[in-house]
């Protein structure tokens, strides 16, 4: 190799062929500017023709397919958190007061995830910030379906449509239920 530049002085500028040309309009027209002063169009320097190549037949350029830009992503739905332990201790120990309660004792599941959703959409409203939800603990005999409600309480809690108006919850101390009660942290509504 050497460092000659005498070679790269003798090259010219290729110019585009018409396909190209049309190709690069195509894809021009369908880009949005970056600035919102738009620059003055400069003309096209004159089509330098080579001679054809018998050889090579001449492909029909295709249509180029238009550019589908991307639907804006929505906010992924907040993930749930557990309460910290600090808050937990406050919160059984009485030094954080509850806010709210709702006890879902002797509703059918429909109402009662009716009553869920009202009662905490209502809690967010009002800038409360801890609630207990009551369940019950449905653990009299053997019957395996009591205490439906202390199974789907939870499972509601992480659907979608509670996730935008809770942080996370936890299962409460003894003194407030316990096993039969959770904590639940409510989400700042937005502004």
């Amino acid at each position: 190799m050497s460092d000659d530049p005498e070679p790269l002085r003798g090259r010219r500028k290729r110019g585009l062929s018409e396909d190209e040309r049309t190709l690069w309009e195509m894809v021009a027209r369908q880009v949005k500017p970056l600035r919102k002063k738009s620059r003055p169009v400069r003309p096209h320097p004159p089509m330098v023709t080579a001679e054809p190549q018998p050889d090579k037949p001449t492909a029909t350029p295709r249509p180029m397919p238009p550019v589908v830009m991307p639907k804006p992503v929505r906010p992924a739905i907040p993930p749930l958190v557990s309460l910290g332990r600090k808050e937990r201790s406050k919160l059984s120990r009485g030094r954080s007061e509850i806010d709210a309660r709702l006890d879902l004792h002797g509703m059918t599941q429909g109402r009662a995830h009716q009553a869920l959703h009202h009662f905490l959409h209502r809690a967010q409203h009002d800038g409360l910030t801890f609630v207990l939800v009551i369940t019950g603990k449905g653990t009299i005999g053997t019957d395996p379906e009591r205490g439906v409600l202390r199974r789907q309480v939870p499972h509601w809690l992480g659907l979608p449509e509670f996730r935008s108006l809770i942080v996370g919850f936890e299962e409460a101390h003894v003194g407030h239920g316990g096993a039969g009660a959770l904590y639940v942290r409510i989400r700042r509504a937005r502004g």
